[in-house]
């Protein structure tokens, strides 16, 4: 067998990393929040779309809050997972139908399908930030918001 570079991670460590991605991406399906946040030693997102940090338990779980508010249904299917010596990176799509407020807009009981990039940093075996990549565009288009997120003085073409 073949051992990893120096400063890359043993086979063994990524694939108890792959784990802990797949165990907390499936506690967020579940609902199951608590599980989710164990996977980090101290809980981070950022969400690169729309500049939001939430650091640490309580404005973790206040994300937890608003976001399965406005898509109750919200899940990530069709998980494809890379490694690289500091991370897993997780492509997959988020669906969700929009049933409650997002980003201050009212509901619009309309669905979406959007392909995401979540890049997971790891220190050792433990989550140190979840950073998301994905196009609001492409969700705001789904779900009839693209207009109301751009604003009265948003440039329009003609």
């Amino acid at each position: 067998m073949q051992s990893a570079p120096a400063g890359s991670p043993s086979q063994s460590l990524r694939r108890r990393r792959e784990a802990v991605v797949r165990e907390h991406m499936q506690a967020e399906n579940d609902r199951d929040f608590d599980r989710a946040l164990d996977a980090f030693d101290h809980p981070r997102y950022e969400l690169v779309a729309t500049g939001q940090v939430y650091d640490g338990p309580e404005e973790v779980r206040e994300y937890y809050r608003a976001t399965r508010t406005a898509f109750p249904d919200q899940r990530n299917e069709n998980v494809v997972l890379h490694h690289a010596d500091d991370a897993v990176i997780a492509e997959f799509d988020l669906k969700g139908t929009h049933l409650g407020p997002f980003l201050g807009l009212e509901p619009t009981g309309r669905a979406f399908s959007c392909r995401m990039a979540a890049v997971f940093e790891f220190d050792g075996d433990r989550i140190a930030c979840e950073r998301v990549y994905f196009d609001l565009a492409t969700i705001a288009g789904q779900l009839g918001l693209l207009d109301r997120l751009a604003g009265p003085d948003a440039r329009r073409p003609g």
